[in-house]
């Protein structure tokens, strides 16, 4: 046994091609088997229905939870009100709804990523300014856009900022932020498909860092996961940069494909993705992954890679 693990420690290792791991494979099947409906009368169905049941109440109290019934637990306006941090409800009993809620762990882990992520974007800009090059940074899916407005905080402001995200709401929360810090003169909001590759690659003039955040996760395909990489890799300038976030492992993926609704309707049910595979999809499109962050629950990842190419 010795000998047969030394030999294969000494020989290169074999890297699979997981690029199609969205149609066939463990992750594959374990979001095939939370989209599966339960038998209702079923002791693990009972349970979820309770779960669900207990959501309801508790949306009535906490505002939080309200929140993820209108908008949706994936929606920005959901991600934006976990970053703030700041519990809120109908009695103190809401209130402490409310401070569960936001303890969760999954909640947690994004505003580990969210640190994660200014701390790779500053380095970007940084790197960007080191090379005598313009900084302007490109979010295809912005949410409300505060994780990018709060990395720039501090420090000599980009030449541009644009933010992008395909649902109304978002842009018109995002460029009240924008406004109300006063970065109108750099920054600004529009709708934008982060999934056409063909109006990415239009933007103009071209951003010389790009930004994804916690848009693919909530993608089981990955065509649209392609097609949108491509249309960042035909916007981005050679050598420029992409921040981009993953979901490898996520310790409560039953509770919310069983418990939580999605922005898009119906139940929220996430395929992960593991590292091999998101990092692959990147290369494929042209980048080289230089960097990578990862809380300490192993939940998200944040990931920072070059523009090869042209």
């Amino acid at each position: 046994m010795r000998r047969f693990l030394l030999d294969r420690f000494e020989g290169p290792a074999a890297i699979p091609n997981v690029t199609d791991a969205d149609l066939a494979g463990f992750t594959r099947e374990e979001a095939d088997a939370l989209a599966t409906p339960l038998p209702r009368l079923s002791a693990t169905g009972l349970y979820w229905s309770a779960t669900r049941a207990g959501l309801r109440f508790g949306a009535t109290l906490s505002d939080g939870v309200r929140l993820g019934h209108e908008t949706g637990f994936d929606s920005g306006s959901m991600l934006d009100y976990v970053y703030r941090n700041a519990a809120s409800g109908v009695t103190p009993l809401g209130r402490l709804i409310d401070r569960n809620y936001l303890g969760a762990i999954g909640w947690t882990g994004v505003r580990q990523r969210k640190l994660h992520l200014e701390e790779l974007l500053r380095i970007a800009i940084a790197d960007r300014r080191a090379a005598g090059a313009a900084v302007r940074i490109l979010d295809i899916a912005a949410g409300h856009g505060r994780y990018v407005l709060d990395a720039i905080s501090k420090g000599e402001p980009p030449d541009a900022i644009l933010l992008r995200d395909f649902v109304a709401q978002n842009v018109e929360q995002g460029t009240a932020l924008i406004r109300a810090r006063r970065l109108e003169a750099f920054a600004s909001f529009e709708r934008g498909d982060a999934f056409d590759r063909a109006s990415l690659a239009a933007i103009t003039p071209r951003p010389t860092i790009g930004i994804v955040s916690g848009l693919y996760e909530l993608f089981a395909d990955n065509a649209p996961v392609r097609e949108s990489l491509a249309g960042l890799a035909d916007a981005i300038q050679r050598d420029g940069l992409l921040v981009y976030t993953g979901q490898p492992w996520h310790p409560q993926l039953a509770l919310i494909a069983r418990g939580l609704t999605s922005h898009r309707g119906g139940a929220w049910v996430m395929r992960r993705r593991t590292q091999m595979e998101l990092d692959q999809l990147v290369a494929r499109a042209g980048f080289e992954k230089i960097d990578q962050r990862i809380d300490q629950w192993g939940i998200f990842t944040v990931s920072l890679a070059r523009r090869e190419g042209r």
